[in-house]
């Protein structure tokens, strides 16, 4: 993975594709004030330097069924590494997490959890997270709605200094 040095327009070129992937480059060049070439360049090299993981579409959960979002509380009765991996190696196999965050404190991992109703998260919690090894401890809590939800970070265009040039580029 090559090591990038981001500029004003690698930054709005982050900040635009985090806010629509979808957009062309052609679209994504003009808003940097790039020709297309050199910003396609710049997006590959954001690619390999592990900047831009991948693109997604974002579905709306209740669309496809999906009614209950639970954030899911989870202790854990060894904090061994090969416990932590065993734990999260198994959590990997269930569609229903859609996130898993390892916690410093009192709670070991929180589990973004999404299920068609309460019975169905029930029967998740019942034979599959509190059934699993090591699991010592579960806490729930029900989303009544979620006021904001952004994907990425905050990018700031114009922060940081002007440290990638290309040729041809200004």
């Amino acid at each position: 993975m090559r090591r990038v040095k981001l500029d004003r327009i690698d930054r709005r070129i982050l900040r635009d594709l985090q806010d629509d992937g979808r957009m062309t480059n052609v679209e994504l060049a003009r808003r940097a004030g790039i020709s297309a070439p050199p910003c396609l360049r710049r997006v590959r090299a954001l690619e390999e330097a592990g900047f831009i993981r991948g693109y997604h579409a974002d579905i709306h959960a209740e669309s496809l069924g999906f009614g209950v979002t639970v954030f899911a509380q989870v202790g854990l009765s060894s904090q061994a590494e090969s416990d932590l991996r065993q734990f999260e190696s198994l959590v990997a196999t269930w569609p229903l997490v859609r996130e898993c965050h390892m916690l410093a404190g009192e709670t070991d991992f929180l589990l973004k959890v999404v299920a068609e109703d309460w019975d169905s998260y029930q029967r998740f919690l019942t034979t599959q997270l509190t059934a699993a090894p090591n699991v010592s401890h579960v806490k729930s809590a029900l989303a009544i709605r979620t006021g904001k939800a952004l994907p990425g970070v905050p990018i700031d265009v114009e922060g940081g200094h002007d440290d990638h040039e290309e040729e041809g580029e200004e």
